[in-house]
């Protein structure tokens, strides 16, 4: 199965359509089996449904065979899901990205489980914060670098959710604690959307007080 770096480095998640061109293009080089085909596949499906053309990236995911690698499987859950919360449907959303989780826990794919519970996150708004401590208890767990990533986006998207809901003592705690990820384990963008965030919510407190 594909590393989670091959994928990073084909996705542009500002420029979806140039991310769709890219896993097409990667989908035609024989170097990979076909299960790493349908892993691609997935991330194709995923690219269409943020260009908001709905109907083609499910029937893409439909099209793809998973009966004999779970991993494959969780994707589609995942993708599956985003595509329904992408078009307005997160109710609808959130078993699919139980599923996922659940799955994704048992096969040992912790990048993808922690994506499950951030998806959850998200989708499941009226419990936002609980699934987040699920994603943040299950991330700080692991020892992969990558998976361990999860903190910083975790922690910002709690910081972001607190500071919204006029919390912004504890909004600053986890903007402080993304950030401290972000030096950590995070990319240069990452570190400066954390620097930003603490900016952001220091002068908030101060004209508070």
């Amino acid at each position: 199965m594909l590393e989670q770096k091959t994928l990073d480095e084909l996705w542009i998640f500002e420029d979806p359509a140039l991310s769709e061109a890219r896993f097409r293009e990667a989908m035609t080089d024989p170097a990979y089996d076909a299960f790493e085909q349908a892993e691609l596949a997935t991330q194709l499906g995923r690219a269409i449904g943020l260009q908001g053309r709905f109907e083609e990236a499910d029937a893409l995911l439909d099209g793809i065979d998973a009966e004999e690698e779970p991993t494959v499987a969780v994707r589609i859950l995942l993708e599956r899901g985003r595509l329904l919360n992408s078009a307005g449907h997160p109710a609808m959303a959130v078993p699919l990205f139980e599923q996922a989780a659940e799955m994704g826990d048992l096969l040992g794919e912790d990048f993808l489980a922690v994506d499950a519970l951030h998806m959850l996150a998200i989708a499941d708004s009226g419990h936002q914060e609980s699934w987040t401590r699920s994603a943040l208890e299950y991330a700080s767990a692991v020892e992969d670098s990558r998976t361990k990533r999860w903190m910083v986006s975790l922690h910002n998207n709690l910081g972001w959710a607190m500071y919204d809901d006029g919390r912004r003592t504890e909004a600053m705690v986890e903007f402080q604690l993304a950030e401290q990820w972000a030096e950590r384990v995070g990319t240069e963008q990452q570190r400066q959307w954390a620097r930003e965030a603490v900016a952001q919510c220091a002068k908030s407190l101060n004209l508070r007080g």
